[in-house]
Formats: structure tokens, C-alpha cells, sequence
């Protein structure tokens, strides 16, 4: 996955620009990279799938730049490397299945949505979120709605997905690094037995499925305090991604810390400096995330007037925008946290812990 700097989208823009210049006024096409099939057939993808977009984002960056940022720190202990490297593969595995199983779904059925909102939606609930747009998928009250509710899912998996990386972590800590509990400690993997196996394949949502999904989603749209609050709210229609991206951090953030110290399977001189790791890393990943977002969002708002001139005959013109709006906080997030900062909050929460245990000794 490329991460995209100010310059580096800069230089992009100053290019399409270039190009734009070259069309001649007699011309009804544009063959340069703002219209491009397999461009345009990306961020329609980005904005039905957002949440699918994120996981698969976090899963190539947690399984292979995060682990070896973390393994290169220097002057740190080697055990606290390994925790915080396991557990960005742990995070980055769970997170994607979770979006296989939840997310997916509920992004499939807002399509059927999308593509039939007679049959999903009231009458009232069509006139109320549309309003003054030509159609009900160029509203941006509907756009924010729809959004909510497949971003949403990230938000509501977290606790889960914390849950479930403290459980694997030091099973995969004993698998990759050999390291166990203690040394009396042993792991038994048992064999899986053919109706266990056929218990873990993968459910395959059919359209029945997807259908009633979508009849759920559709009564959730057809609340009114819902639709007065996306009503309220539509000019977040381009921050939406952000926000819950954001919050689901935090509550992701705070459960793991929870669950790490409640942990019995993860050694207890370890579990400070992997929580300070995530908090470290979760904070300024926000703090640094959302400045760098609003710096990048003033050329990326000159790069969607280019882009909506050039598309503004394409009836998908909206979903386009869309997947700008989720493309470009997903790159910085994942950027940040995975790129940047691993090997500063690894020295840092490995320093802070051991500062904290001479303190703690000294005192005693």
C-alpha cells in the first residue's frame, strides 16, 4: 500500500492539472488518469467496501512494515520487540477476519440499498433524506447515513477484535518467536477433527441473506431521529471515515489496555511496555493523523473539483468522491501507525517502562 505525502499529491495534482490544460475545447473525452477505468472502478470499490478498504489496508502494513519497524528498534529490549511485533500481526489478522465476517454484509447489503431503495425504504424516508438533490445517492444526508452504518462496524467489532488478539497473541508468540508463558508451560494443538473443518469454513453470505440484512439496515434508515441527525450533521459527510476511524482507535486503544492487564497468559513484566506501545502509538497517530489530513484535504479538495469537471456526465460521480474522501484518511492513519511511528513508541514505551520498574524497586 503507497503512502501518499503533501508533495508526493502535490506533484499529482500539478500534473492532472497540466493535462486538464491540454484538452481541446472541442474535445468530449479525456483519456489522462482522472477518468481512467481502472481508477474510477477502484474508488466506487473504496466507497462500498470502506471498512474492507481499512482492514485490508491495516493487514498489508501489520503483517509485514509494522513487525520489521518494531524488530529494527534500537536499544530495546528484544522480548518487548517481539510482544509488539506479534501483536501488530495478531491485530492485523483478527481485524480483517472480523471484517470478512461483519462488515462485509452489511457493505453488500447497503449496496442492494443503493441499487433499489424502493423496495428497502419508505417513501417518506427517500423524500426526508434526499431532499433538494436530483436523486437519493447525491444526497449527502443519505452518503453520511450509509457510511455510519458500514464504517460503523469497525467501531462495533473493536472490543471483540481486542479480545480476541490478547487470546491469540501468546499462542502466536510460541509459534513465531517460541517464547511460552514459562518454561514449564506447554503448548497442545490438537488436530482438527473433519467436522471441525467443515464447522471452519468460511459462511458464504447468499443473496437471502444479504436481502434480510438489507431490510434491517433499511428500518435503521427509516428512523426518523436518525435521519434528522444525519440531516444535521451532512456537512461530515467528507470527515465521516475519519471520525470513526478515529473513535474506534480510542475505544480499540482502551480495551486492549484492559485486556492486556487482565491478561494471565502474557508474562506481567511485559504487559506494561505493550500497553504504553499502543497508547504511544494510538495518540499521536491521531494527533499527527488529523493535521496531516487537514493539510493534505486543501489539494485534495482542488484534486475533486478537477476530478468532478472532467467525470460530472458519470452518474457514479458521487461514489468517486466518496472513495476519495475514505482513500485519503485511510493512507495517512495507516501511514502514521504503521510506518512512522513504530520504532519511536517502541523505544519509548520500553524506556517509560523500565524507568517505572527502577522507580518502583527504589522505592520498595
Amino acid at each position: 500500500m503507497f503512502y501518499f505525502s503533501p508533495c508526493v499529491l502535490s506533484t499529482i495534482l500539478r500534473y492532472n492539472h497540466m493535462q486538464i490544460n491540454k484538452i481541446n475545447k472541442s474535445s468530449t473525452n479525456f483519456t489522462g488518469m482522472l477518468n481512467n477505468k481502472i481508477l474510477l472502478k477502484g474508488l466506487e470499490k473504496i466507497s462500498e467496501h470502506g471498512t474492507s478498504f481499512a482492514a485490508g489496508t491495516s493487514l498489508v502494513m501489520a503483517l509485514g512494515v509494522r513487525p520489521l519497524a518494531i524488530l529494527s528498534t534500537p536499544n530495546t529490549e528484544k522480548e518487548n520487540k517481539q510482544y509488539a511485533s506479534t501483536n501488530s500481526i495478531c491485530s492485523g489478522l483478527i481485524k480483517f477476519g472480523l471484517v470478512e465476517a461483519v462488515a462485509l454484509p452489511v457493505e453488500n447489503a447497503v449496496k442492494k440499498i443503493d441499487q433499489n431503495p424502493q423496495k428497502y425504504l419508505k417513501q417518506s424516508t427517500i423524500k426526508n433524506l434526499q431532499s433538494s438533490s436530483k436523486n437519493l445517492l447525491d444526497s449527502k444526508s443519505y452518503n453520511l447515513a450509509t457510511q455510519i452504518l458500514k464504517l460503523g462496524t469497525g467501531f462495533l467489532t473493536a472490543i471483540p477484535k481486542s479480545m480476541l488478539t490478547i487470546a491469540l497473541l501468546p499462542i502466536l508468540m510460541d509459534k513465531i518467536f517460541h517464547i511460552k508463558k514459562n518454561d514449564t508451560q506447554t503448548t497442545i494443538t490438537k488436530k482438527p477433527t473433519s467436522n471441525q473443518t467443515q464447522n471452519t469454513k468460511q459462511l458464504s453470505f447468499n443473496g437471502k441473506l444479504t436481502n434480510l440484512t438489507a431490510k434491517g439496515l433499511g428500518k435503521i434508515l427509516d428512523n426518523t431521529k436518525f435521519q434528522n441527525f444525519v440531516k444535521r450533521h451532512k456537512h461530515e459527510e467528507k470527515n465521516i471515515a475519519k471520525h470513526i476511524s478515529a473513535a474506534t482507535d480510542i475505544l480499540l486503544t482502551s480495551s486492549f489496555a484492559y485486556q492486556t492487564h487482565k491478561s494471565k497468559k502474557i508474562k506481567d513484566n511485559r504487559k506494561k511496555a505493550l500497553i504504553y506501545n499502543n497508547v504511544i502509538s494510538t495518540a499521536i497517530t491521531l494527533t499527527g493523523g488529523y493535521s496531516l489530513d487537514k493539510l493534505i484535504k486543501k489539494q485534495t479538495d482542488k484534486f475533486i473539483d478537477k476530478f468532478s469537471q472532467i467525470n460530472k456526465a458519470d452518474p457514479k460521480l458521487t461514489k468517486y468522491i466518496e472513495g476519495i474522501n475514505i482513500l485519503r484518511p485511510t493512507i495517512i492513519f495507516a501511514g502514521i501507525y504503521y510506518g512512522i511511528l513504530p520504532v519511536f513508541s517502541t523505544y519509548i514505551s520500553d524506556k517509560i517502562d523500565k524507568h517505572l520498574e527502577k522507580k518502583s524497586s527504589q522505592t520498595k
